[in-house]
């Protein structure tokens, strides 16, 4: 059995119904973007007869609690047929090429991490395949003077760094690790040595072909000193999708470099060996710094797993209400939509707290919450995407067609550089009326804790009442059969004409057609089991209740 390669790309770009735009036109992005669409049905059986379902691997939220994706450089994985996936990783992988084609000059060596022996090594690495690990590795990046004299991001720490890989893991290591870099400084090679460099933090999302994420934080600094100096960037790759936690390890993390480099090993290494906590829960970490003792560091997970990765204050901090549900119309019909901001922060936070708004549904398109300037070709990708895109390269992005184009900068003169037009009229009036009411509910002060329970509660009944009776049209032949979805008698079934209007367009996205094939799927013992089930349910509840007292 050979063992496959696994390369990470920078999004996954998924196909979709809708034609490519300008093929005829422009041979060089037909040749690019086309051929991506394949035959879902066959997909679907191929999974069932497997015996593994594709939706385990693209879901990155589930009613149950986070998922966490299988490990990239294990060895002894069998490789399926990516198919046009594969194809398109190939094309990520050609900007990846950009990297390197000036850097003949030697990298800069890793600091080795300690040493296990054979028995913990395994012990270990069956942890990690496991997904139990708060993270996977952390890399510090630094602009560095390459022999031109230009200055340009480079990793100059890297925790653990991994032995006795053979040598396609450690190519494939390498070229994730560059790619790192981009995210880091996806300003590109443009620095200097800096007096002034606010701190910040984002996050970014690595998909692999199979449709497999891991996520990207990052926290960029201006290290403690006199005169100019180079900023940092502190980025922790974990299949774990929690922002507000990770903000927090990298407040420990960043007090500790002010002290020493080396003292950001023992905590990371505490850190590892810890066991990620469940929804709701605590693990405490132990850890020495010098002058202080040791100390114990506390760190809660969210009691909500599917809001722990969202800060919803920087959305509606940016937009108006009015503007979220314009932006929310465009986004629910998988359409392409291009952020932008002088801040990566403010690009990372809206695009994660957009695309959690669709909960239940998961976006299933191209999601790249800071295009670094290398990669700024992907917004001539015809697909549906999400992209966050830096102030500055703006002027690359107007003079696209067919998109929403939302910027986020205070100074803005206009929210909507660019627009479809129709994006008014796509949800249904009564029910982006009765949205506006619940979020009313919020004002300037709102804590996150408070923004985590109005906005869901504001959205989720959206899709209880177009779409939450779906599960009275999957007809099964059996208790153990896959079930079958009738479309057409769900459609039907909808009595206002302008929600079936908007119902007949919803259920010919990607992100509605996975959710039902996992209806479909899943055992008829756990319907209803679900958290959007029991939304459904206790809606349904609250109407029949209603109608008694008619």
């Amino acid at each position: 059995m050979t063992s496959s390669r696994r390369t990470w790309m920078f999004s996954s770009m998924r196909s979709t119904s809708r034609p490519s735009l300008d093929e005829r036109e422009n041979p060089f992005r037909r040749r690019l973007f086309s051929s991506f669409r394949g035959d879902r049905r066959e997909q679907r059986s191929q999974g069932l007869e497997d015996g593994v379902s594709d939706i385990d691997k693209r879901r990155s939220f589930s009613d149950g609690g986070l998922e966490t994706n299988k490990g990239v450089f294990l060895p002894g994985e069998d490789q399926s047929d990516m198919g046009a996936m594969k194809r398109f990783s190939t094309l990520f992988s050609s900007f990846r090429g950009k990297i390197n084609k000036d850097r003949t000059g030697k990298e800069p060596d890793l600091p080795a991490s300690t040493e296990f022996s054979p028995v913990e090594e395994k012990a270990k690495e069956q942890r990690y395949a496991s997904g139990q690990f708060f993270f996977e590795y952390l890399v510090v990046v630094r602009p560095k003077k390459n022999k031109d004299g230009i200055y340009e991001p480079q990793i100059i720490y890297q925790f653990p760094k991994k032995d006795g890989m053979v040598r396609f893991q450690k190519e494939e290591e390498e070229k994730t690790l560059k790619a790192l870099t981009l995210f880091c400084f996806p300003e590109g090679v443009n620095w200097a040595p800096l007096t002034e460099c606010p701190s910040e933090t984002f996050s970014f999302v690595l998909t692999d072909v199979d449709g497999s994420r891991k996520n990207g934080y990052c926290r960029r600094l201006l290290p403690d000193g006199k005169g100019a100096r180079l900023p940092e960037a502190y980025c922790i790759i974990s299949n774990v999708a929690c922002f507000g936690l990770f903000s927090k390890i990298f407040d420990e993390v960043e007090q500790r470099r002010k002290i020493s480099m080396a003292m950001i090993y023992p905590f990371m290494q505490s850190l590892r060996e810890a066991a990620f906590p469940a929804p709701g829960h605590t693990v405490n970490i132990k850890s020495f710094i010098p002058d202080r003792g040791t100390e114990i560091i506390s760190l809660t997970r969210p009691t909500d797993s599917w809001l722990e990765h969202v800060d919803f204050r920087t959305l509606f901090t940016c937009l108006s209400d009015d503007e979220v549900l314009k932006v929310f119309a465009a986004i629910v019909l998988e359409r392409r939509i291009i952020f932008i901001a002088e801040e990566l922060g403010t690009l990372s936070q809206v695009i994660h707290a957009v695309a959690v708004l669709l909960y239940p549904f998961i976006w299933q398109h191209t999601l790249i919450s800071i295009v670094p300037e290398i990669l700024i070709d992907v917004i001539m990708a015809p697909t549906p995407y999400l992209l966050g895109v830096q102030k500055r390269l703006a002027d690359q992005v107007i003079d696209q067609t067919e998109l929403l184009v939302v910027d986020l900068s205070e100074n803005r003169k206009e929210t909507f550089i660019k627009c479809m037009g129709d994006e008014d009229t796509i949800l249904p009036h009564k029910l982006k009326e009765e949205i506006k009411q619940a979020l009313s509910a919020k004002n300037e002060k709102s804590s996150l804790e408070d923004l985590n329970r109005v906005v869901p509660e504001a959205f989720l009944p959206f899709f209880i009442k177009t779409v939450g009776h779906f599960s009275k049209h999957i007809v099964r032949n059996g208790k153990d059969k896959r079930g079958e979805f009738q479309q057409t008698n769900f459609c039907k079934a909808i009595e206002s004409k302008s929600m079936r209007r908007f119902v007949k367009k919803f259920v010919q996205t990607q992100m509605f057609d996975l959710f039902i094939q996992e209806m479909e799927q899943r055992p008829a013992s756990q319907d209803g089991t679900g958290f959007f089930d029991r939304k459904i349910a206790e809606y349904q509840k609250k109407m029949k209740e209603k109608a008694k007292k008619h």
